[in-house]
């Protein structure tokens, strides 16, 4: 039950950090939304790495 509760949490935050990867290219701020993406990436490495 633990796991599905930090998959849950781990999806929210996934998802807002989408949102906000979906309004900076909405407003055409690509170099921002390519750092959230990076970001992102070295957060579910290191999660994976965990």
């Amino acid at each position: 039950m633990e796991d599905m509760k930090e998959f849950v949490a781990y999806s929210r935050k996934l998802l807002r950090t989408l949102e906000r990867i979906e309004k900076a290219l909405e407003a055409e701020k690509v170099e921002e939304a390519l750092e959230m993406v990076r970001e992102l990436k070295e957060d579910t490495q290191k999660d994976i790495e965990a």
